[in-house]
């Protein structure tokens, strides 16, 4: 898959200020060794994460692979929920199957376009966050301050492709596990 096949399949955007693609960006709450999970579940609980998930994520495309997708408790309200599997019989309440990558990825764009909203967002898992890594243009990272054990990472990322635009540390509290720092990140040269 290269750069230009996902630049095909981005609807444009109108706005007031002329034309404008959808990013397709990565939401991720990551520990300090890049664990994302433990056997299909979150390894803490971080309830101002959260918070913070929903405020990115709300009213966006939301592409997820199928063990995200059953982690969660009932489908995100307030976003199209777009679920990665590779069995041809899986079914979902509330939200829309693919098969295929792109196809899913193209579905994202088309509803982005369809909600006037500026980006696309990929939620997990780890397998979905290696292999679009390097076609994403946004990353919402928390960075959990803690090593965790887990059985599903996050891919480094390098200072060379990503300029870090925004931090924001939250602490340990009380329907918090451990503090952790929200970082955003651009990709250096996006077009």
């Amino acid at each position: 898959m290269s750069k230009s096949i996902l630049t095909e399949i981005r609807p444009k955007l109108r706005s007031d200020i002329g034309v404008t693609y959808p990013k397709l960006s990565i939401i991720v709450a990551k520990s300090r060794n890049n664990v994302i999970g433990r056997d299909g579940d979150l390894p803490w609980r971080l309830s101002s994460d959260l918070k913070h998930f929903k405020r990115v994520t709300l009213g966006k495309p939301c592409l997820m692979g199928r063990v995200t997708w059953e982690s969660l408790p009932f489908a995100l309200p307030g976003r199209p929920n777009l679920v990665l599997t590779r069995d041809e019989g899986y079914a979902a309440k509330q939200a829309e199957i693919f098969h295929d990558m792109m196809d899913m990825i193209g579905r994202g764009f088309e509803l982005a376009g369809q909600m006037n909203v500026d980006e696309v967002i990929l939620m997990g898992g780890a397998q979905l966050y290696a292999r679009l890594l390097p076609f994403c243009d946004k990353l919402y990272i928390s960075d959990v301050d803690a090593v965790i054990d887990g059985d599903a990472h996050f891919p480094v990322i390098s200072a060379f492709d990503w300029q870090l635009i925004r931090e924001e540390m939250a602490p340990k509290s009380e329907k918090d596990d451990y503090p952790f720092t929200i970082r955003e990140y651009l990709r250096k040269n996006s077009t």
